[in-house]
């Protein structure tokens, strides 16, 4: 990457980072450019440089996160290309492997899971559950013989009761270890299953 990309690469991300900080503390409506501009120590002709509205930033910002949360899994993940010939046993993704960079992800960054789960609308999550279901839940469940409609209920209770417990380890300070709470995770599931 050469200077003047990287130049303008850590400007990109003070403004996504003063942006989330700021999307914590307020509604997404109320944010105003000059607060993030403040905030991300940049001046107003910067921002316009990068970005045309908050709505823009909040694209990148959406980006940002994403490339971010990927990076924590590297080793983890399955081939959606696959799905169809991959054992059964393999489909399983409440499983060590996915929920340890998961949960390390989100005690990295404590402050923007709670955002993201305060201000789920403003951050688009139900389109990116979408994209989730359609890409590799829905042929996982298709695969274990789930009748379609049951689906997305199914999903919805999955990821409803994961994420309940999520939300009181981070209320909680995350101080219990990401072992421990990998075993409640997997043993709730064991025993639905059941």
């Amino acid at each position: 990457m050469n200077k003047q990309k990287s130049k303008y690469f850590n400007t990109a991300v003070k403004m996504d980072e003063a942006f989330l900080r700021l999307l914590s503390e307020k509604e997404f409506e109320y944010i105003t450019v000059k607060e993030i501009c403040k905030e991300a120590g940049v001046n107003r002709s910067t921002f316009y440089l990068h970005y045309e509205t908050v709505s823009d930033l909040l694209d990148e910002t959406l980006d940002y996160i994403n490339s971010k949360f990927s990076g924590y899994f590297k080793d983890a993940r399955v081939d959606v290309n696959k799905i169809n010939s991959l054992p059964l046993k393999e489909l399983y993704l409440i499983t060590p492997d996915y929920l340890s960079p998961w949960l390390s992800f989100i005690k990295d960054n404590k402050r923007l899971f709670k955002t993201f789960l305060s201000r789920h609308e403003t951050l688009r999550i139900s389109s990116s559950y979408d994209s989730i279901f359609k890409k590799v839940i829905s042929p996982i469940l298709t695969r274990f013989n789930v009748k379609e409609s049951d689906q997305e209920y199914m999903f919805l209770y999955y990821v409803e009761g994961i994420i309940a417990v999520v939300k009181k380890w981070i209320r909680e300070g995350c101080v219990r270890p990401i072992d421990e709470i990998i075993t409640i995770i997997t043993e709730c599931i064991k025993h639905y299953e059941n």
